[in-house]
């Protein structure tokens, strides 16, 4: 192994240990804060799967060591390999203390579902208007609109997800390490966004501690909402425009076919699910924005698998994602380009079917 893979891996795990130390001090904090609160305890308690009472504090930790990470980048600018792009920078910041502030509103107040989708929308326009924008048509109103579309639908989609313990936790840790292992290969790991995501890997894992079944804590709309703005980032600059990170001709001449494969594959788990409870819920006739027992994962439990292990399949479904993304992107070919496709039509359909087949 080189200096400077020695050198990355220091610093990757370095990062990741000490955001880890960082997320459950705060955390354990936190907990302790809650079951001490008193008065004011009912305003900071959350009734979702489990049927016991649990804080929802637990987004708390991220955006406190996303903060963090943010201070330090200010101070390492003038030394990393690539600079701050102050404008995008500024976008992201913004929208994703927008993100954490609406779902600390909502965690507090049960803000109208429309407030929150308006919220939404606003983030995927600064966003666009700040530089982090999705790029593979020549349309810059389709890109305007895939854009907003996608923050929308990804902020979504991971607060849909929270609806068993880890199950979110899980999952946007897998694509959170994507993203870490693809810029280490492309050796962008010492840049802005890399440096951030290995902060909130260690976050979510300190976090994990308390959110794995059963779980002492959530992580409530103020950490989903937060996440999903995040990780809608991640996929605009890493999945969506990742043609403009290689250098392969094929690739560049086909980030349509590029895109979608690469985002269906790593963020399969939430699509499916949103996707999956918005067909149910509109076929029974009601709204797919009301909360309810119906998810993938829950007909999982229902099938009588544990809660444990389907956090455990949903951990191994995320894994195979991440490697078959990492190859498609990274030693493309037809093989990795059909095995991508067929293994997301592979999962979204069994574990749609697993909802509408009735068990005997």
């Amino acid at each position: 192994m080189s200096f400077f893979s020695h050198n990355v891996l220091l610093f990757v795990v370095l990062a990741i240990t000490i955001a880890f130390s960082f997320s459950y001090l705060i955390n354990s904090i936190l907990l302790k804060f809650s079951q001490n609160l008193g008065v004011r305890q009912a305003q900071t308690k959350d009734i979702r799967w489990s049927p016991t009472i649990k804080p929802s504090l637990g987004g708390i930790s991220f955006f406190v060591i996303f903060l963090i990470s943010f201070v330090l980048l200010s101070f390492l600018d003038d030394s990393l390999p690539i600079k701050t792009n102050n404008i995008k920078t500024l976008g992201i910041l913004i929208v994703c203390i927008t993100a954490f502030l609406m779902g600390l509103a909502d965690d507090a107040y049960n803000t109208n579902p429309l407030l929150k989708l308006i919220t939404q929308i606003i983030c995927g326009l600064i966003l666009y208007f700040t530089e982090t924008k999705i790029l593979i048509f020549h349309s810059e109103f389709l890109n305007l609109s895939l854009t907003v579309v996608w923050v929308v639908g990804i902020m979504n989609s991971i607060n849909m997800l929270d609806n068993m313990d880890g199950i979110t936790t899980v999952t946007s840790v897998i694509i959170l390490l994507f993203i870490v292992a693809f810029s280490i290969n492309l050796n962008l790991i010492f840049t802005p966004i890399p440096i951030i995501t290995l902060g909130l890997v260690g976050a979510l894992l300190g976090f994990l501690i308390y959110n794995w079944h059963p779980s002492k804590m959530f992580m409530g709309d103020t950490g989903s909402q937060f996440l999903g703005a995040f990780l809608a980032v991640l996929g605009i600059d890493y999945c969506w425009n990742s043609f403009t990170l290689l250098n392969h001709n094929w690739l560049s001449s086909n980030p349509i076919l590029l895109g979608f494969s690469s985002i269906l594959l790593i963020f399969i788990l939430p699509i499916t699910d949103t996707v999956t409870v918005t067909i149910n819920r509109l076929k029974r006739g009601s709204s797919p924005f009301i909360g309810g027992k119906d998810h993938t994962t829950h007909h999982l439990f229902f099938r009588g698998i544990t809660e444990k292990r389907i956090a455990l399949l949903y951990i191994g479904i995320g894994s195979i994602a991440l490697a078959i993304t990492l190859n498609l992107l990274l030693n493309f070919s037809t093989m990795w380009l059909i095995t991508s496709i067929t293994f997301s039509a592979i999962t979204f359909l069994s574990l749609y079917l697993n909802t509408v087949i009735k068990k005997k």
